[in-house]
């Protein structure tokens, strides 16, 4: 029976226009965080700014078109 494990992450390359790339990365020192936890960050905000609390809640909101 295979092992179920729940992942908290998965890691995905993602592509920056140049200038947005050296701006999260300036900032990611500024802060003392990864560019990872930067661009976390910058998104978690904005879906609570948009009220998406959960999986679930992203799910519905990506389903809709927004």
């Amino acid at each position: 029976m295979p092992r179920q494990t729940s992942v908290r992450a998965v890691k995905k390359a993602i592509s920056l226009p140049p200038d947005l790339a050296r701006f999260a990365m300036a900032t990611a020192r500024e802060e003392g965080k990864t560019l990872s936890a930067v661009v976390q960050s910058y998104w978690s905000q904005r879906a609570r700014e948009k009220g998406v609390l959960t999986e679930s809640q992203l799910e519905r909101y990506l389903k809709r078109g927004n």
